[in-house]
């Protein structure tokens, strides 16, 4: 019960109590006074008419002794009145019915004026003549009654209600700053920071007020000094200093995460000896502008074009590593690059189109970090020795279908739900108690299971995503996957969903006939959030409104702030598989127990990806995550 309606509840009864407690005296008080009054009438009643009677009764006029009766008994006060004349023994009875106008009959069946009696006795000197009996009618007392309690509960029922309505709307004022606290430490729970409340007129409201506002602002500086201490490890561990782009161990571990994931690009090596000679003529102040004026010309017109990852390896050296490009959107890039690089050299001083060389190459199937750099590398040689500008060494791959084919086959394998599925555990560091199961796809095309690392690359490239996970959706919902296990159920969203408004729509509806809406769980890649973070938040709101949950995966890939995780406040992160490499390849874990420390904070699970084998899992169990995720438990066939 909330604080208000405690207090509520306790002026209520107290009120209840005052008010049942001056009803219960005003109605003693007032029905004592009827009875006295009923009383008092009566024994004026009977004296006088004894006194009326006597005269009449020694002459022996009893018409007229029995007029003066019923003109008294006609007034209707009386219930009954009796006449016994002791001479004779005659005997003359007048009574009235309990008839009481004005009063409902369950009031004056509860018996409340007990009856009155009063009776004389007519005297002639020494001579007894008659006696008298009148017995009072209750109507007097009754109606009396009636009224002044109808009066009374009236007027305290107007009054309980006004009081009523003043308290709660004084107490809405007086307790405003707890409701006002109250939101502000969800907001703080949550790490949403607002503004200082205003201090309220209550001397001990205010003092909880300047500790909720003094507790919000440290604390808010804490997560801001975490947010910062990751930021600043990136940039010590993950950055070159001087062109501000990633370095070397940025680079390669993302290269062999995008090899170890379905995709499409290539990778471009670059020697700019031209940076030697601006190093000769200017020492190295002026080389170091030149670097970061080409980097920021870079980091702005590459992107556009595909998707990438720039780096600087060597002081001459740079790499590209292209993680979303065909072959025609590589050969764009690479003419861009070559512009940029000619036009900085201009600026220089130097001659274009010298000093320079690129080596260019693509991914193919089955391809390993050190394959892919190394044919780079000698692309780039070959460059160097030929004296040309750039060598592209294209490794022909044989194409099972066109990319029509592809489209008419996946659309067909889609539509008519020819899912094969698998699940791989996510376990509890402490425990061998699974946390939830991931669920991965394949699709049967042509009778042949086809892996998603071969078709996810078209499903991008054809702009299926959204298509794909509808029609996965249903079919887990349809085949009563999630009825096989009592744990949730992960289920990776594409970045064409993500920013498809349809899809949004559908999920909504999805949601609400899912018949197990809070044992699924939808993940986002980091990638998708960063770049398009209002479509990915309205999509995690949808679904956090609905009652399911939302994770972010590769959550640390990218280069910049985690200021996302606060804003859409996801139920657990999975670290991207790069911590895992740098751990193999005995980096720091700084970065990684910086990046928990933030999520911990905000109360985000936390799940270590890309575990394999037993010693790499006790390394990390140090950090203090949640869970972990890898080939130490390879996924597991979903037999239906």
């Amino acid at each position: 019960m909330t604080l208000f309606r405690e207090i509520n509840s306790l002026l209520f009864g107290l009120f209840l109590l005052v008010m049942s407690s001056l009803v219960y005296f005003q109605f003693t008080q007032t029905r004592d006074f009827m009875e006295q009054q009923m009383e008092s009438d009566l024994n004026n009643t009977v004296t006088s008419l004894g006194l009326m009677l006597q005269p009449h009764i020694e002459t022996g006029d009893m018409a007229t002794a029995e007029t003066l009766v019923n003109v008294i008994f006609e007034g209707g006060f009386y219930r009954k009145v009796t006449l016994k004349w002791l001479v004779d023994g005659k005997e003359q009875v007048w009574e009235n019915p309990v008839i009481i106008e004005e009063v409902p009959q369950w009031f004056v069946e509860l018996d409340l004026f007990e009856k009155q009696t009063r009776e004389t006795l007519i005297t002639s000197g020494w001579l007894q003549l008659a006696t008298l009996e009148v017995e009072g009618h209750p109507a007097l007392g009754y109606r009396g009654l009636w009224r002044v309690m109808n009066d009374t509960l009236m007027i305290l029922s107007l009054l309980f209600i006004i009081s009523i309505v003043i308290l709660r709307i004084r107490l809405n004022r007086i307790l405003k700053p707890l409701q006002n606290i109250a939101l502000q430490a969800k907001g703080i729970a949550q790490r949403k920071f607002g503004q200082d409340m205003a201090l309220p007129k209550t001397a001990e409201l205010k003092d909880v007020v300047v500790a909720m506002n003094l507790m919000s602002g440290q604390l808010k500086q804490v997560f801001s000094t975490l947010d910062q201490e990751v930021n600043e490890l990136k940039k010590d561990k993950l950055i070159d200093q001087v062109s501000e782009l990633p370095n070397r161990q940025y680079l390669t571990a993302q290269t062999h995460n995008w090899l170890n994931e379905p995709g499409y690009g290539g990778l471009i090596l670059a020697q700019f000896e031209w940076l030697e000679d601006i190093h000769s003529k200017y020492g190295y102040q002026g080389r170091d502008e030149i670097i970061k004026a080409l980097s920021d010309r870079m980091k702005v017109e590459l992107p556009i074009i595909a998707d990438c990852i720039i780096a600087r390896i060597t002081n001459t050296e740079f790499a590209f590593l292209i993680t979303r490009g065909e072959h025609h959107q590589i050969e764009i890039y690479l003419q861009t690059l070559i512009r940029i690089i000619n036009q900085e050299i201009t600026k220089a001083g130097c001659t274009p189109n010298t000093r320079f060389a690129l080596g260019v190459s693509q991914r193919i199937d089955d391809m390993k970090p050190s394959d892919l750099m190394s044919q780079s590398d000698n692309a780039l040689q070959f460059a160097r020795r030929e004296n040309k500008i750039s060598h592209w060494i294209d490794v022909k791959q044989p194409q099972k279908y066109n990319r029509e084919q592809w489209r008419n086959k996946l659309e067909d394998a889609i539509d008519n739900s020819h899912f094969v599925f698998q699940w791989q555990s996510v376990t509890k560091m402490e425990s061998p108690d699974v946390i939830h199961r991931e669920i991965y796809c394949r699709l049967n095309i042509d009778d042949k299971v086809v892996s998603a690392a071969e078709f996810m690359p078209f499903i991008e490239l054809l702009s299926l995503g959204s298509q794909l996970d509808k029609c996965l959706l249903e079919t887990i919902e349809q085949q009563k996957i999630l009825e096989l296990t009592p744990q949730p159920v992960a289920i990776n969203l594409t970045h064409d969903s993500l920013l498809d408004a349809d899809f949004l729509l559908w999920i909504k509806a999805f949601l609400r006939k899912s018949n197990h809406v809070d044992r699924i769980l939808f993940e986002m890649p980091e990638s998708a959030i960063i770049h398009s973070f209002e479509q990915c938040n309205n999509v995690a709101q949808a679904i956090t409104s609905a009652g399911a949950k939302v994770g972010i995966d590769q959550c640390g890939r990218q280069i910049g702030s985690l200021d996302y995780l606060q804003k859409i406040q996801p139920y657990y992160i999975k670290l991207d598989q790069s911590f895992s490499f740098y751990e193999k390849s005995n980096q720091s874990n700084e970065l990684c127990r910086a990046l928990i420390n933030v999520a911990k904070g905000s109360n985000i699970q936390v799940i270590i990806t890309g575990i394999e084998d037993q010693a790499q899992l006790d390394n990390f169990s140090l950090l203090r995550p949640d869970g972990y995720q890898g080939y130490i438990l390879p996924p597991e066939e979903l037999s239906l």
